[in-house]
């Protein structure tokens, strides 16, 4: 095994220290012995309630979209894909209130689609549930994306070659043979685009608005609180913090082996 020299291993020091002090100060400020008092106070529950099932739906939509596009970027015309693989991973590094003005310019009254929805229909996606939903799918589909894509890379290919042979069907190369051996990608990356989902604030705020029961989701009552019980915000921010923090570490060698050759 090699030696780590004394210089990383003081930057490696310093850099955990940024990285976790932070939420063990965090974990310090929780009322733990009211917890469960501040987490089922009427608002808080029904952020958390909202948030929890906008988060799955988004992340089943994200499931049935992301994994042929992680398809399509894995196994695609080389050309087309790195012309479209930067754009649709954008959104992990976009600035959410960037993407909350994107959505809105696609799906508000005067958007590229959303003008036609409420000519035809009368009704606007922005502030609705419907549009927590939707930026739940934008910001999380990346994620799944990625994980799924570099999944199917790494698929043997030797089943692959030999169902071709077969004369197998593109579709019967992607459902009979590509789907059942990705499957544990598949629910890494669903698992990911559901943490994404359910911790937006930005585009969320931006797109859907902040309306009690509406589109008020956990991390929005976690902003207000600031202001009104920052006992209850604590509280909520705890939770989301071990939830986040379960999920990587639950992840952890499945993440470590979909980036690995």
């Amino acid at each position: 095994m090699k030696r780590i020299d004394w210089l990383n291993r003081l930057f490696a020091t310093v850099a955990s220290l940024v990285i976790i002090l932070p939420v063990i100060a965090l974990f310090g400020k929780v009322p733990w012995g009211s917890l469960l008092t501040r987490l089922s106070e009427p608002n808080s529950l029904k952020a958390i309630q909202l948030s929890l099932w906008t988060s799955v739906s988004a992340t089943a939509i994200s499931v049935v979209l992301g994994v042929p596009l992680a398809w399509v970027l894995a196994k695609g015309n080389t050309r087309l894909t790195n012309l479209l693989r930067p754009l649709v991973l954008a959104p992990i590094v976009l600035p959410p209130t960037v993407a909350g003005v994107a959505l809105l310019a696609l799906m508000g009254r005067s958007g590229l689609i959303g003008k036609h929805i409420y000519n035809w229909t009368g009704w606007s996606m922005p502030f609705t549930t419907s549009a927590v939903i939707f930026a739940g799918v934008f910001v999380g589909t990346p994620f799944l994306t990625l994980v799924v894509e570099s999944t199917f890379r790494h698929l043997p290919v030797d089943q692959q070659d030999a169902a071709e042979i077969d004369r197998a069907s593109a579709f019967e190369l992607f459902w009979r043979i590509a789907l059942p051996q990705s499957r544990n990608g598949i629910a890494t990356g669903a698992i990911l685009a559901w943490a994404r989902a359910l911790g937006e604030f930005g585009a969320t705020i931006m797109f859907a608005g902040a309306l009690p029961s509406l589109t008020q989701t956990w991390p929005m009552q976690v902003y207000f609180d600031l202001d009104q019980d920052m006992s209850a915000a604590y509280a909520l921010s705890a939770v989301m913090a071990i939830l986040a923090i379960g999920v990587v570490y639950s992840l952890r060698n499945q993440l470590r082996e979909a980036f690995t050759s």
